[in-house]
């Protein structure tokens, strides 16, 4: 069966889920997944699994993610980026590249961010946006977010453009607004361009119209856990879960065979490793 991994570059206008269906069809499978879900107008880095590769996804490294955004000041629309609709003006004062460096840099650390209703949150059951989508607006609950790095990258009239490495679940749209608001204006995301998740980076990523089946690549070199080699006399072990030792000291370890993955296994409080996921 063909599977593996897919880095694909999406383009703009299109959803993470279109990118999925497209390439269901072209490998003839339903098991497609892919990690960290992308806005229609963001293009960048989606990382698609295809066939046993999706056993991978909750091993992949997603917990931070770096993006380039260009942020449009004087204007706020009803989705914090360039699909809404205008909602407010405002003035944009006079800003030096040191004073936008300094307010930028306010920014790292950990802060709390409010999801926006245009988000995939669900309450009772209900994606926010579906309820935007009616008009309606519900309370929300702030978010922990975390901005590891952030700079400005370029000043041309009223639009900035940055990057920044933040943590999982951090929404851009709504970082780029409260960037505006610390300016002094209102603000919405012009486009939006993710580059790294993790250490997986955009520059081996390629067009979804130019996808082949040679472009899957080995999801165990992704993997971001210690690794152990197994015999191949060994590999039925794995394959039916048998508890095995290891002097290991981690907790979670990627066991494999000729670069292959077999499976994740735990830790136990008695010492031996348990199958947490097999991968074959």
């Amino acid at each position: 069966m063909t599977a593996g991994l897919l880095l694909i570059d999406k383009g703009e206008g299109v959803t993470s889920r279109y990118v999925d269906n497209r390439i269901q069809r072209l490998f003839h499978t339903h098991k497609v997944g892919h990690l960290g879900t992308l806005d229609p107008f963001a293009t960048g880095l989606l990382i698609v699994a295809v066939n046993e590769a999706t056993k991978y996804l909750p091993f992949l490294p997603d917990e931070d993610k770096t993006y380039v955004a260009s942020l449009r000041l004087g204007i706020k629309t009803s989705t914090g980026d360039k699909t809404g609709e205008e909602i407010e003006t405002a003035a944009v004062p006079s800003l030096s590249k040191e004073k936008v460096i300094e307010t930028l840099n306010a920014f790292l650390g950990e802060s709390e961010q409010l999801p926006p209703m245009t988000s995939a949150i669900k309450v009772d059951g209900t994606a926010l946006y579906k309820l935007a989508h009616k008009g309606e607006e519900i309370e929300r609950k702030k978010r922990k977010i975390f901005v590891h790095e952030i700079g400005l990258l370029s000043m041309e009239g009223d639009t900035i453009t940055f990057y920044a490495k933040v943590s999982k679940g951090t929404y851009m749209r709504v970082l780029g607004e409260d960037v505006a608001v610390r300016l002094g204006t209102v603000g919405y995301l012009e486009s939006l361009r993710r580059t790294k998740v993790g250490d997986i980076t955009l520059e081996k990523a390629i067009r979804l119209e130019d996808v082949k089946e040679d472009d899957l690549v080995n999801p165990a070199s992704f993997v971001a856990l210690p690794r152990i080699e197994i015999e191949k006399k060994d590999i039925d072990k794995v394959r039916n879960g048998v508890r095995l030792s290891f002097s290991s000291i981690s907790t979670h370890i990627l066991l494999t065979h000729k670069g292959k993955g077999l499976a994740v296994y735990e830790k136990t409080e008695e010492g031996p490793y348990r199958c947490l996921r097999g991968l074959l």
